[in-house]
């Protein structure tokens, strides 16, 4: 089922169990509702058991114990919040009298090894992802049951939430542009500049003429002229000169607004018209011709695709609505 997926970061954290002295030097585990959901109670130590993964991945990511601490009570309370919507699907599945199979939890396990196998481009089997997941922390049983989980979500999402969906040629074209947009800040994209400094202190003739000039070369490299023969020749930015005025591939969204804005109406080895820059405390024009960009597809080759991750964001979107609409018809506590 499309909506099913592996979260790669299963939630996660474990703190120690709080505890209390007892007599004579033995301690007990007091157990604690950290949330009410209609009348069944979330304990701690269901918060703790989803929770060990996660707790995994920040000691992996960071040593210090300040960070440590700011990033698990961040994740106990992210994690307690989907425990919520957990309880509460459980109990709309009871009344639609939705089940999970055995069956069902192993080949969802199979589908994340053929995933895994495609991605890796080697042979993954099911025996591989369970020793992925015994890495992260987790048991066979805690992994089961949060493929249970999915499954179970998957099918109230079709039961409950597929209905108040529609998804038009509209929404379509609005995924199109953002994934675009997402698209291109994401590749790497070398820029050649040609760029004239303005002097401090230049008057408005002087600017004007550094501009005129701009102008001429932008000209010169559209009628065919060598663009890296009038970098070599004009550019103010020394290191580059030899390099036809590249400073090797950055990501597009690290980039200066004013060339993102030239970029994004160019085709790779167009050139721009002249754009005054501000740099630190230097203003600059530049002439820019972007190379390597990438190739984004038209919308007919994608068509499918920005259907399908439309129907997708507009399943998420409905799925929160139809979970905020179940809390307000139940008792929820939250007590952490």
């Amino acid at each position: 089922m499309a909506w099913v997926r592996f979260r790669r970061a299963l939630p996660a954290l474990a703190a120690a169990a709080v505890v209390a002295a007892a007599p004579r030097a033995q301690a007990t585990i007091v157990e604690r509702v950290v949330a009410v959901i209609g009348e069944r109670p979330v304990l701690w130590t269901d918060l703790l058991r989803r929770a060990v993964a996660g707790r995994v991945q920040i000691r992996q990511q960071t040593r210090d114990p300040n960070v440590i601490s700011v990033q698990e009570q961040e994740m106990y309370k992210e994690l307690l919040e989907r425990m919520i919507d957990d309880r509460l699907e459980e109990q709309q599945a009871d009344r639609a009298h939705i089940k999970v199979t055995p069956d069902e939890i192993d080949r969802a396990i199979s589908n994340i090894a053929a995933q895994a196998q495609a991605q890796q481009q080697r042979p993954v089997t099911a025996a591989d992802v369970m020793a992925e997941v015994r890495r992260r922390g987790l048991t066979e049983q805690d992994f089961h049951d949060e493929i249970h989980r999915q499954i179970l979500e998957g099918k109230l999402i079709e039961l409950r939430v597929r209905p108040r969906v529609r998804v038009t040629d509209q929404d379509a074209h609005s995924t199109y542009t953002r994934w675009v947009d997402e698209l291109r800040d994401q590749e790497p994209m070398d820029v050649r500049l040609l760029p004239l400094r303005v002097l401090p202190a230049s008057t408005q003739e002087q600017v004007q003429a550094r501009m005129t000039l701009a102008a001429e070369l932008a000209r010169r490299a559209r009628s065919g002229e060598d663009f890296c023969q009038l970098v070599a020749q004009f550019s103010d930015d020394v290191p580059t000169r030899t390099k036809c005025g590249s400073h090797g591939p950055q990501p597009f969204a690290t980039l200066l607004p004013a060339i993102q804005g030239a970029v994004r109406s160019l085709n790779a080895g167009e050139v721009s018209d002249p754009i005054a820059v501000q740099i630190g405390q230097e203003e600059v024009i530049l002439v820019l011709m972007p190379m390597g960009q990438a190739r984004v597809p038209p919308f007919a080759e994608v068509k499918d695709e920005m259907t399908q991750k439309a129907l997708m964001e507009g399943l998420e979107r409905a799925r929160k609505q139809w979970l905020q609409e179940l809390r307000r018809n139940v008792y929820v506590d939250i007590r952490l």
